[in-house]
């Protein structure tokens, strides 16, 4: 049962190109087959005005992109480093912010490193940013050396302010 199969091969010297396709070769469908020009434009412009006009869903204000927690990161945005001219969100080095049910917000944040001449005092500054935003009842900021800071963290906003763009 040991059979040995052979593939054929053909050699060829040249292919013709396929043929290409053409608007008169598509066949309509039954419904739109019928339908006049203006009849087309205005379904395709009743279908664009209600996509326009449909609402986004609701997002929870907690939530990203929800009034407070984009409330939180625009508060966060007014500081700056005080030896770069970038905020420090668009620097990379607020890692995250949550907001939960209790309009209570935690900020994991970073700083440039260790020895930061603000280490100090840049976390506290977070903290009374985020804490003095309307709506939110308690700010905590959590100050993490991991994953360490680095330049790709850098929104392209700041490299393009930094001149790295």
């Amino acid at each position: 049962m040991n059979e040995e199969r052979k593939i054929e091969v053909e050699e060829v010297e040249a292919v013709s190109a396929p043929r290409r396709a053409r608007v008169e070769d598509a066949v309509p469908s039954a419904d739109v087959a019928d339908e006049s020009m203006g009849e087309k434009l205005e379904r395709k412009r009743d279908y664009l005005e209600g996509f326009l006009q449909k609402k986004p869903e609701t997002v929870a204000a907690g939530e990203p992109g929800g009034e407070l927690h984009d409330a939180v990161i625009a508060a966060l945005k007014e500081i700056y480093d005080p030896e770069i001219p970038v905020n420090i969100y668009d620097l990379g080095l607020i890692y995250g912010v949550e907001v939960d049910d209790e309009c209570d917000v935690v900020v994991n944040m970073t700083l440039t490193t260790p020895n930061c001449p603000v280490a100090e005092s840049m976390p506290g500054e977070v903290e009374l940013r985020a804490a003095s935003v309307p709506g939110v009842r308690d700010a905590e900021v959590n100050l993490v050396w991991d994953p360490p800071w680095d330049p790709q963290k850098m929104s392209d906003e700041a490299r393009l302010e930094l001149g790295m763009l």
